[in-house]
Order: structure tokens, then sequence, then C-alpha cells
């Protein structure tokens, strides 16, 4: 008996040494866990069996040999951190598949999986000695299971880190093309013909938001249904990617048109837009890194068409701002390009608009040697549309004061010319008045104009008489005259509502009275000493705050 053991014992080590130098001379999963299982079958005779290896904690079957379809699509759930035996679930599946034997295929204490045999051909029982030798044979297997394992692991993380390269580079050349492209057409279609590349994707639509406007662009869906779906959904607030899960549980009508993804286009968090994509063609789901990529693609893109758009705005401000300098430069010229000069009269004016053109307006217009028309209007609004309208009060008024029509008729002239081409509320205020040189006087008329202020012995005339603003309805009530009798070391200020109620950093306004105890306090000046001391004080006042008016100012003394 003795020369019998020795003779199984040498057997046995020489059939462990050949199992051994075999399941260690591949690398390859299959082939280590084929030759094991076979090895046990046919070592204990076994009619069947299986091995399932540990796989993010969960045991799931690798190979199999005897078991029936039906038995393999029925390998239970098991935690690897569980007492196999303990689930019953599992003992149930062993007596079914009339499996007698289970043990742990372990690697330093840490569960590999396990390993089941059926019953023997000669229906014997397993014996302590072939547990014994199929825990050795399972040692061994050990090794060559986790380094197969790890050579899997890393050919999975090669094949991840191949594929991130991959993508890093397509984005790199999306970028790169995404930039070349003056037309945000063209970036679109280079979006979507990537995804379709990538994903191979059949239906898809791209949304664009500017404000509450919904762009559609290159719809794969029906759209009206597309949009009838959305129309109560706060899009705005989808600011991650929603995977096929999250669509079907927080949109399921979107889900049942067959959308399952929804990634957000965004610039500085803000979501402008949304890449919506059906179904694959090979009907794969959309992993975390296809969603990943979708993103980064979505986002270079939708940078791409705002810096094209900011670039047109730039561009249209530009031409604008040209047009404007234009503009300022001709209004500039149809005011008074050199006061003239008389015998009794002192005069100094000076305009400031709030922007490049603007509504105030002022005009001296010598009528011959010794009489002058001196006008200054306020037109309501800013910008463009008032300086238009300050245009025409200018070219009006050039005709008029040179008919030799008396100035209360010709005032009714100027304001029904001027309703008969104002819309949307516009008007004018407007004063006027013709100065004479050798008699001293002037003949005014106030269509609702902040009331000049004459100057004379320390006290203040306000030249009030005239009529209704200008351009608000057709002359009803005609306007009134006056005829002042100027007197030496008088001072007649003309300005506009941008003087007075110009306002500093705190809101508070400069006022009338404000201006009128500076003029008291400074009449005896010459007129361009009393304009810039004006306008010095004003600006002082203003502390640098930008006006929202403009500010015009005539100063007439009387030598």
């Amino acid at each position: 008996m003795p020369d019998n053991d020795n003779l199984k014992a040498k057997r046995n080590l020489t059939a462990l040494v050949e199992f051994s130098r075999v399941i260690n001379s591949s690398l390859d999963l299959n082939f280590i866990l084929n030759n094991v299982l076979l090895t046990c079958l046919g070592k204990f005779l076994a009619t069947k069996g299986l091995i399932a290896l540990n796989v993010n904690s969960k045991i799931l079957l690798k190979t199999s040999k005897g078991i029936t379809e039906e038995m393999i699509h029925k390998f239970p759930d098991i935690s690897a951190g569980e007492d196999f035996l303990s689930n019953e679930e599992f003992k149930t599946y062993l007596q079914e598949s009339n499996l007698k034997v289970v043990e742990r295929i372990s690697s330093s204490n840490d569960c590999l999986g396990i390993i089941c045999l059926g019953e023997k051909l000669n229906k014997e029982d397993y014996r302590k000695d072939d547990l014994d030798f199929l825990r050795t044979i399972l040692n061994i297997s050990a090794s060559a299971i986790q380094n197969s394992l790890i050579v899997e692991e890393l050919k999975f993380v090669n094949r991840e880190l191949d594929s991130r390269i991959q993508r890093l580079s397509s984005l790199f050349e999306l970028s790169k093309e995404f930039g070349l492209f003056s037309e945000s057409t063209k970036v679109t279609r280079l979006l979507i013909f990537s995804l379709i590349g990538q994903f191979l994707i059949q239906k898809y639509v791209l949304l664009r938001f500017e404000g509450k406007d919904i762009e559609v662009i290159e719809p794969k869906f029906p759209v009206d249904e597309l949009l009838n779906n959305i129309k109560n959904i706060d899009y705005l607030k989808i600011e991650t990617p929603l995977n096929k899960e999250q669509v079907a549980l927080l949109f399921p009508q979107l889900f049942e048109m067959g959308i399952q993804v929804i990634v957000p286009m965004q610039i500085q968090g803000r979501t402008k837009g949304l890449i919506i994509l059906g179904k694959r063609v090979n009907d794969l789901d959309y992993t975390d890194a296809d969603i990943e990529f979708i993103f980064s693609v979505g986002s270079l893109a939708i940078i791409s068409m705002e810096n094209r758009r900011l670039f047109r705005e730039a561009l249209e401000k530009q031409k604008l701002e040209e047009e404007l300098d234009l503009a300022r430069d001709i209004q500039r010229n149809l005011l008074p390009q050199k006061i003239p000069v008389y015998k009794n009269f002192e005069i100094a004016a000076i305009n400031l608009s709030s922007k490049q053109v603007g509504g105030d307006y002022y005009d001296i217009i010598p009528l011959d040697k010794n009489t002058c028309c001196i006008a200054i209007a306020d037109v309501s609004g800013k910008g463009v549309p008032a300086a238009l309208l300050m245009a025409n009060m200018q070219a009006f008024l050039q005709v008029i004061c040179r008919q030799n029509i008396p100035l209360d008729i010709a005032t009714g002239m100027i304001n029904d010319l001027i309703s008969q081409n104002t819309t949307d509320g516009k008007f004018i205020t407007f004063f006027w008045g013709i100065f004479d040189d050798i008699n001293n006087t002037v003949k005014y008329v106030n269509a609702g104009h902040n009331p000049p202020l004459l100057l004379r012995n320390g006290k203040i005339i306000k030249l009030e008489t005239g009529g209704i603003i200008l351009g608000v309805m057709n002359t009803v009530f005609p306007y009134q005259s006056e005829t002042v009798q100027l007197q030496p070391k008088d001072v007649l200020i003309l300005f506009t509502d941008g003087i007075s109620e110009a306002m500093n950093k705190n809101g508070e306004e400069f006022t009338d009275k404000k201006l009128e105890e500076l003029a008291l306090s400074i009449s005896a000046e010459s007129s361009e000493r009393i304009l810039q001391k004006i306008k010095q004080e004003v600006q002082t006042f203003a502390e640098g705050t930008i006006q929202s008016d403009d500010m015009t100012m005539v100063v007439i003394k009387v030598k």
C-alpha cells in the first residue's frame, strides 16, 4: 500500500506541475478558466461544472461545461462578499443544477471567484483528499487567473485611454475647423456630421436659444411635436447632460418620441442650446464617456457660433459708430461756424451733446448788417431721431427767417411744418428773437422753451411771451411776440434744460435757482467769460457724471 500511495502522490505531483506549466503559459482568461475546469472534470470524472469570477464585487458566470442553457441564464445574483452557501437562491440553483461541490478561488484573502462541480460518473461522493487536491489546483490557478484579470483590466484601460486620446484629437481638430467657418450654419453641419460619424445616429435635432426665441437647427424629429413637448420645460435650467434613464424619468413625453440623450450647449455656465439625440443605429447605449464627448463638442460649437455673432455685432457697432461720427460732423457743420461781430452786442455760444449726435440746437443767422436772428431749441428725446428732427428745424428756420414775415406768424408756420413731420409724440421747445444792432432791441417769441434770463441791474427778467411748444398740434391759437428795449450792460442767457437739470452722482439737479444766482454773480463779466464760468460750474457740480441730456447755451451781452 505505501508503494501505491507513493506512486499516486508522484502522479498527482506530476499532474500539478504540468497543470501549472500549462495555465501559466498564457494570459488569456478563457484559456486559463477552460483548462482549470477541464482539469477538475477530468481528475474527478465530474459530469458538469462551472467557474464564476468576481467582477465589480459581483460573482458572474464565466465558463461552464455540461450546464444547460436554461441554467446558465438562471445563475443567481451573488455578492462577492457574502457566504455563498447561506444564499438561499444560490443553494436552490446548486440543487436544480445537481452541483455537489463549491470552492472559492482566492488570492491573498481576496475572493477571485468560485468553482462548482457536479456529481462523479461513478456516483461516489467527493473524498477529503479529492477536495484537498481541488484546493491545491485552485491555489495554483489563482495567481494565473489574477494575472489574467490584471492584464484584461490593463487592456480595458488602454482601450479607454486610446479612445480618449482619439476623442481629444477629434476635439482639437474640430475646434480648429469651427474656427475657420464664418457662418453658423457650417458650424452646425460640422457638429452634426461629427456626431453622426462617431455614434451612428439617425434622429437628432439642435436647439439654439436667443432670449425666449428657439432656433431649431437640422431637425430629424417631428418639429411641431418636439416644440409642443418642450414648451412647458424650463430648458435653460438643463445644465448637465441627461442620459436615457434621466430623460425617461424627467421628460417621459420626450422619451416616448425616441429621445435618449439631452446635452446642453453652454457658455460660461449658461445654457445657450441643446443637442437632442435619438438611439444609435447599432442599438448601443450612450456611455458616460460618449456623453462627455458630445458635451465637449457642443460647447466648442456654441462658443464658435456665439463668437461669430459677437464678431458680427462688433462690426455692425463699429459701422454704426463710424456713421454716428460722420453724423456728428454733419451736425456740427449745421451749427454756426463763426459768430458775427456787432457794435452793441457781444455773443458767445456752446453746444455739448450727451451722445455723438443730439437734439439741442442753436443758430445765429445774420439777416443784414444790422440785424440777426438768434434761436435756441431742444428736441425731445436723444440720439439720431432727435438729431434728424433738429436738422429739419434748422432747415425750416433758415428759410423762414429770411422771408421778412412777422415773428409771431413765422413761428406758427414753423409749428405747422414741424407738426406735419413728427410722430410718436416728438416735440420741440423753441425760442428765437430778432436783434437790432441800431435800436438795441430784441423782438422774440418763446414756444415753450426755458425762459431766457435777462440780467439787468442785479435783477432777472424772464422772457416768456409766446405760445405752445412746436410739433404737438397745428397752430390754433396765434403765437404772441414781445419787443424788449435792451440797455447797456444787459446780459441775456439762452439755455436748454441740460444746463439747469444737470445731475451729480447723488442724483441732485443743478436747478434754475443755482443758475440764476450764479448768473447774477458774474453778470459784469464778458459774454465769453460768463459762458465759460457757467459751463465750468455745471461740470464741477456734475463731478464727471455722464449726463443724460445735451447742454446748449447762448450768452448775449449789451456793450
